[in-house]
C-alpha cells in the first residue's frame, strides 16, 4: 500500500482521507484491532465520505483497510458492554451508525472496496454497500453473528443475498463460517480477486479508468442498476430518464464524439 501520511485524519486518526487524481481514499486505521469499527469510527466514516462527496475534484472513492491484516474485522467487541450491551443500547448503537451506512448506501460516486485480510461482520456491510469489490488472495470473508447472539440487519442481508442469493446467504448466516477469496469470487461476493501485492495498483488503475470517463454518464449507470434492483413499483422511472437527458445535453457528449473523430482522448468535466 502506499504511504498514508499527509491524509487528513477523523475520529482520531482512525479514519484517513486523502485526494490524488480525481480519486479519493478512505483508510480504516486501526491496525490494532484489525480495523473493527467504534461507534467514534463509524461516525468519522461518514465524515470522510461528506468531504469526499462535496469535493468536485473526487470522481471515485476506494475504501481500504490499513495494516495488511484486515479490510474491516467488523465492530469493536470491546465496546459492546457500553454500547450494545441490550436491546435499547444496541438500537442506539444501530441508529448511529447506520446513518453512516445509508450515506455510503446512497453515495452519488462510484465506490470500491479494496480488501486485504479479515473482511466480518460490519466489514462486509460496508464491503457490500460499495458499487465494487476487488479482493486479495487469502482474504476472509465472514459474518459471526450468529457465534455472538446477535440479529445482523435487514439491509446487510438484503445486499448479501442480493450479491450471493438466498441459500449461500443461509449457510454464511447459520455457520458462521469463513471463507477464502476464491469461494467469495466464485459465488459473486466480490468481482476480481488478485495477488497481495497487485491489489492496490490494480485498484488504483480500475479507480483511474473510471474517474477519466464520463461522471456523468457513470452516474446515469449508477442511478439505472440501482432502479433496477428495486421492486418494480418502487422504480423511479423519471430519474433514469432525467440522467438519460442529461447526459444527452451535456457537454461531456459532444466532447466525446469530438474526441472519436479526431482519435484523441477525450476530457470530460462533468458537465
Amino acid at each position: 500500500m502506499p504511504d498514508i501520511s499527509g491524509e487528513t485524519s477523523y475520529a482520531d486518526g482512525k479514519i484517513l482521507k486523502q485526494v490524488t487524481d480525481g480519486v479519493g481514499v478512505i483508510t480504516f486505521n486501526n491496525p490494532a484491532k484489525r480495523n473493527a469499527m467504534s461507534l467514534e469510527m463509524w461516525e468519522g466514516f461518514g465524515e470522510a465520505l461528506t468531504a469526499l462527496r462535496d469535493d468536485e475534484t473526487v470522481r471515485v472513492v476506494i475504501l481500504r483497510g490499513a495494516g495488511g491484516k484486515a479490510f474491516v474485522s467488523g465492530a469493536d467487541i470491546s465496546q459492546f458492554e457500553k454500547t450494545r450491551h441490550n436491546a435499547a443500547a444496541s438500537e442506539e448503537y444501530a441508529r448511529r451508525s447506520a446513518a453512516q451506512r445509508a450515506l455510503l448506501a446512497d453515495y452519488p460516486k462510484p465506490t470500491i472496496a479494496c480488501i486485504e485480510g479479515f473482511c466480518l461482520g460490519g466489514g462486509m456491510q460496508v464491503a457490500m454497500l460499495a458499487d465494487i469489490r476487488l479482493a486479495a488472495d487469502g482474504s476472509q470473508f465472514g459474518i459471526p453473528a450468529a457465534r455472538l447472539g446477535i440479529a445482523y440487519g435487514y439491509d446487510g442481508l438484503r445486499h448479501l443475498v442480493s450479491l450471493v442469493g438466498p441459500s449461500w446467504a443461509r449457510l454464511l448466516m447459520y455457520t458462521g463460517m469463513r471463507i477464502d477469496s476464491a469461494e467469495a469470487v466464485r459465488i459473486g461476493l466480490v468481482e476480481r480477486v488478485f495477488p497481495v501485492d497487485e491489489l492496490w495498483g490494480e485498484t488504483m488503475t480500475i479507480a483511474q479508468t473510471i474517474s477519466q470517463n464520463a461522471p456523468l454518464a457513470i452516474k446515469a449507470a449508477k442511478i439505472t442498476i440501482a432502479q433496477v434492483l428495486k421492486d418494480e413499483s418502487r422504480r423511479d422511472m423519471e430519474a433514469i430518464k432525467a440522467i438519460g437527458t442529461a447526459c444527452m445535453d451535456s457537454a461531456d457528449f459532444r466532447e466525446g464524439r469530438q474526441a472519436f473523430m479526431e482519435k484523441r482522448k477525450p476530457k470530460f468535466q462533468g458537465k
